[in-house]
């Protein structure tokens, strides 16, 4: 299970228990409201159905118009740019639907792949928290980003 591997946690959090990523599983399945700030977690899947992994967003602050984004994916499928496709797409949706003044995303700064699929999708780095993530036994600056929803690219 993918919520469960070390490897793709690692710059990510420590892996949680079967029981309590169960919990979180059965709290999502509620019908979400951008308003709740929960996160909207959507399945990425290829053309044929085969799992990828995830995207989505949560409201981070209601009156300056913030949301975070986040993705996750399978080792085997990383690198292909689902990731920059799938997120690109939840921001468009996200900036339509909800009026988004700005995302938001954090990543170990360790993590170049992360790191290079915001900055394709157009994010800029605001800065950087110093030991920041504590996972296991390791601390982790995180890379802040930003994205103006004015500022998102044109796809062509």
């Amino acid at each position: 299970m993918m919520l469960t591997s070390p490897e793709v946690n690692q710059f990510v959090r420590e892996c949680e228990p079967l029981d309590v990523i169960e919990t979180k599983f059965q709290q999502r399945l509620a019908p979400w409201r951008y308003e709740s700030g929960d996160w909207l977690t959507l399945v990425i899947e290829t053309l044929d159905g085969e799992f990828v992994g995830y995207t989505g967003f949560h409201m981070d602050d209601e009156l300056c118009r913030r949301a975070e984004v986040g993705y996750l994916l399978t080792p085997v499928m990383q690198g292909r740019g689902y990731a920059t496709e799938a997120t690109r797409a939840v921001i468009d949706w996200g900036a339509l639907s909800f009026n988004i003044h700005k995302f938001i995303a954090c990543c170990s700064e360790a993590n170049l792949g992360s790191r290079k699929v915001l900055e394709r999708i157009g994010f800029k780095l605001e800065g950087i928290l110093r030991d920041q993530t504590r996972i296991k036994d390791s601390w982790h600056n995180d890379c802040v980003y930003g994205l103006l929803t004015h500022e998102r690219p044109e796809v062509n």
